[in-house]
């Protein structure tokens, strides 16, 4: 078994400062501490709230824009950090230089007809664009995937993905009257690792509900992702598991011909205290777990925010996760809604006596 598994990537040499747009709490709570982590100089944030984009801009020691013409001044001269609701894409694509380095935030709109729209934007405007599925970058994910491309587990064969988790959904008022809630705010990270590490799917079958407690539309989720006839994927995904931390689960198991390994992303287990993710591969005849340097949050946006910035000083020949992936996962997304919608394949009924 491999013992150096990656579980980061290098530091450029160079870097270019960085101009975030928005000012929310996913901002400071990664955004920002993981440039600060990186050394990456933040130039400043622009917000509409300018009241909000002050205050994060003097706890974080850089400034405020007070529009979007002066947070796109410094030109190809910048990274652009779109950290704002999905809606709000377009137009500040739209107002970023041509040719520009850009990283949006998940998802890549609100379904695929505005992913299509935010596609063409950036194909027009020659947008260098990533979007921020950031779990693909995590440590665990990270060295996961090293051990497959070194042959270690063999062929793939088999994902399973579970959770059992009690979300507190109401901390997030905004998504009280979303149509689509558990797939594409959260399980889409989920479905974007498999697609990194298996590809595009041929097809899916999803069914996606709420629960009797939460008036959020969809909070459970089932999945089967068809990879053929050598392929079982499936997530059984449960937001409202209710009864305490001992039977909670978040965990993945990956399947070789040769070996197997087991994940647990902890941050999602008694939320929002969390717990370290966790990676477990067995390549012989006993498991052994692999010492981790970090979790999906935030190490996972020190490796994506490295990737996009390697990328834009010329380090890295291609941008991983571009937009241009980004909407075969939005893709995805899109064709489970439209499987949950439909009726399920009918049971015969008994025959007549």
């Amino acid at each position: 078994m491999s013992t150096d598994l990656r579980q980061s990537l290098p530091l450029p040499r160079t870097s270019l400062p960085v101009v975030i747009f928005g000012a929310g709490s996913i901002v400071t709570d990664a955004h920002l501490p993981a440039y600060a982590r990186l050394g990456f100089t933040v130039a400043g944030i622009y917000d509409p709230d300018q009241a909000k984009a002050a205050a994060v801009a003097a706890r974080f020691g850089t400034r405020a824009y007070p529009s979007v013409a002066e947070a796109t001044a410094l030109g190809l001269g910048a990274v652009y950090d779109l950290a704002v609701p999905p809606a709000a894409h377009p137009a500040l694509l739209e107002a970023l230089p041509v040719g520009a380095v850009t990283i949006m935030q998940k998802p890549m709109g609100s379904d695929l007809a505005a992913a299509d729209q935010i596609i063409r934007i950036c194909r027009r405007k020659g947008l260098n664009a990533a979007v921020n599925f950031q779990l693909r970058f995590a440590p665990a994910l990270l060295a996961l995937k090293d051990a497959i491309d070194r042959g270690d587990l063999g062929q793939i064969v088999d994902i399973d993905g579970l959770l059992a988790v009690n979300t507190p959904w109401h901390l997030w008022a905004f998504l009280a009257n979303l149509p689509r809630v558990e797939i594409l705010l959260h399980s889409i990270h989920y479905l974007d690792m498999i697609r990194d590490i298996l590809g595009n799917p041929l097809g899916v079958h999803a069914k996606t509900i709420g629960h009797p407690s939460s008036t959020v539309s969809n909070t459970r989720s089932a999945m089967i992702l068809d990879y053929g006839a050598h392929v079982r994927c499936a997530l059984s995904i449960n937001h409202n598991h209710s009864f305490g931390r001992k039977f909670q689960a978040c965990e993945f198991r990956i399947c070789g011909t040769k070996g197997a390994a087991y994940i647990k992303l902890g941050v999602n287990l008694d939320y929002p205290k969390g717990e370290p993710d966790e990676l477990w591969l067995n390549t012989g005849s006993d498991w052994a777990q692999i010492p981790l340097q970090g979790n999906w949050f935030i190490e996972a946006f020190l490796g994506r925010f490295t990737q996009v910035m390697r990328f834009a000083v010329g380090e890295d020949a291609t941008l991983a996760g571009s937009a241009e992936d980004a909407w075969h996962t939005m893709s995805l997304v899109e064709a489970a809604y439209e499987s949950s919608a439909k009726p399920a394949h009918p049971i015969k009924a008994a025959p007549d006596a």
